[in-house]
């Protein structure tokens, strides 16, 4: 039977039993909080490719620190090889960042040998991310999606817009206006929150019914997902 006190030393050359373990339970700690990420989610566009990247960090760096070990020339070794690599990945929310540090956390906990503080810290954080997304910190977003469409820069057009937009939205805000075919006509994206019992079907139906209109487009952040 394996005794779990007996591997929580720090050992220069790991048994194997050890190196099973601890890449294991970072791949288990950082399932845990890759089902948090999802689960808490909310946003425009859901990677999982993301998802992924947290687990396998996790595991990553939990086979880093089992190869350093307690050696100086192999850490600095390591640095050296990792320095090589250039990371351009870029992250489009800050909340997707801290989930990457905590699973980084979790597998650097395990590499070395600290299966304690990887365990109560993985709970920790996935406890109080669900505590978050449940408390008035995580309500539900202010805008279901982006509507975006193109119109005649006349008044005619504009005063249609301004009857079809409040008449399905409870809040929409203008994101961008920039100017077509030399003025003719104009750009518009705005972030929409759409009322309660409204569809997206009859909301985009009424919008084409304005003569000038082209190029409509509602994208809800339930129908985006990246592959």
């Amino acid at each position: 039977m394996l005794d779990i006190l007996a591997l929580q030393t720090t050992s220069t050359n790991p048994t194997l039993i050890t190196i099973f373990y601890t890449v294991m339970l970072s791949f288990i700690l950082s399932t845990l909080i890759a089902v948090t990420y999802e689960r808490t989610f909310r946003g425009l566009s859901y990677s999982r490719n993301f998802v992924q990247a947290l687990i396998l960090s996790a595991i990553v760096a939990a086979t880093v620190m089992q190869a350093i070990g307690d050696s100086l020339a192999s850490g600095l070794g390591m640095l050296g090889a990792l320095a090589i690599i250039r990371f351009r990945t870029t992250f489009k929310d800050a909340r997707d960042i801290v989930f990457m540090f905590a699973a980084l956390a979790a597998g650097l906990s395990c590499g070395v040998n600290g299966y304690a503080i990887a365990v109560v810290g993985t709970l920790g954080f996935c406890i109080i991310a669900f505590i978050l997304y449940v408390s008035p910190f995580g309500q539900e977003n202010f805008f279901d999606g982006m509507l975006r469409f193109n119109i005649e820069n006349d008044s005619a057009g504009r005063l249609a817009l301004e009857a079809v937009l409040p008449r399905y939205c409870k809040t929409f805000a203008l994101i961008t206006l920039r100017d077509m075919a030399q003025g003719k006509r104009l750009d518009y994206a705005y972030h929409v929150k759409l009322k309660k019992g409204k569809g997206k079907a009859d909301f985009i139906e009424d919008l084409k019914k304005i003569e000038s209109i082209k190029g409509v487009s509602l994208l809800l952040q339930e129908t985006t997902v990246d592959l």
